[in-house]
């Protein structure tokens, strides 16, 4: 019989408290302890609804010696919830290594969901919803930064990312001059609170608000258009160039060949057959 106790990922709500669910409310009372990103944040949360769980911080600069603990903590038999300051744990999140723990411990993991942000944004953005990807927080610096965002010049689907307000211009405009500054893009900001706020326009529309009129405030959700389709017959140099590209980022040669056909006039067998001929990167 397994004696092994349970860690809880409750998802908790983003800013408009009526997003909690009955489900996390419950688990949140019936544990042994609930691990917050940040105490003081979370005991508002559980103090509305008079829940008196004990609490032990768990956060990016503590988490590395934390999760010895909450391990031994969880072979004992208890109970945890892992809560975030908002939303759900693990996005994002050292929350992710924590449940690798878990798993590699043979301790089962529930999750109670709850409301995300990236898909909050993405419902009401009014771009396409149908493939997309969430690439979370671009990386600080500038070099690095615009390395990752070259690598989706090319990419057809929907773009979500997160930014914080110190370095929402910065960020906008690398997405302007690497992925040019017509394309379509959604700010979202304050989302389920009282001044929720959804911007809608061109790249090059929001660099001259943030520019002239308007000073960054708060988190945002990027909801950022993908790339149209060229139909630009590629010559074979062209098809070997952006295969070797693609293959370094990480692709297998079958998902670079499918990239490569879907935004190309260029079958995907005959990418392929061309792909095959080629060294692993």
């Amino acid at each position: 019989m397994n004696n092994l106790g349970k860690l809880y990922l409750v998802g908790t709500p983003i800013g408009n408290l009526e997003d909690i669910t009955f489900r996390a409310l419950r688990i949140l009372k019936e544990v042994d302890l609930i691990a917050s990103e940040d105490t003081r944040h979370t005991g508002k949360l559980l103090h509305h609804f008079e829940i008196k769980t004990p609490q032990i911080s768990y956060h990016r600069h503590n988490h590395q010696q934390r999760i010895t603990e909450l391990i031994d903590f969880l072979n004992g038999g208890k109970e945890i919830a892992l809560v975030t300051d908002a939303g759900m744990p693990s996005i994002s999140d050292p929350g992710f290594e924590l449940v690798q723990s878990c798993i590699e411990n043979n301790i089962q993991v529930i999750p109670i969901p709850g409301v995300t942000a990236l898909i909050t944004a993405l419902s009401a953005s009014g771009i396409g919803t149908e493939k997309f990807i969430f690439e979370g927080f671009l990386p600080p610096k500038t070099q690095a930064r615009s390395e990752e965002i070259q690598a989706f010049k090319n990419e057809l689907r929907t773009l979500i990312f997160y930014e914080s307000p110190h370095r929402l211009l910065d960020t906008l405009q690398d997405l302007a001059n690497i992925l040019g500054s017509e394309r379509k893009i959604v700010l979202a900001r304050e989302l389920t609170k009282l001044h929720e706020e959804f911007w809608r326009g061109s790249l090059k529309d929001a660099l001259i608000l943030y520019q002239t009129d308007r000073k960054p405030k708060g988190e945002y959700t990027i909801v950022l258009e993908g790339a149209k389709k060229s139909n630009e017959m590629l010559s074979d140099e062209q098809i070997k160039l952006e295969l070797s590209n693609l293959l370094q980022e990480g692709m297998s040669k079958s998902q670079a060949s499918r990239h490569l056909a879907e935004i190309s006039k260029v079958s995907r067998r005959y990418i392929y057959n061309m792909a095959i001929g080629m060294p692993l990167q």
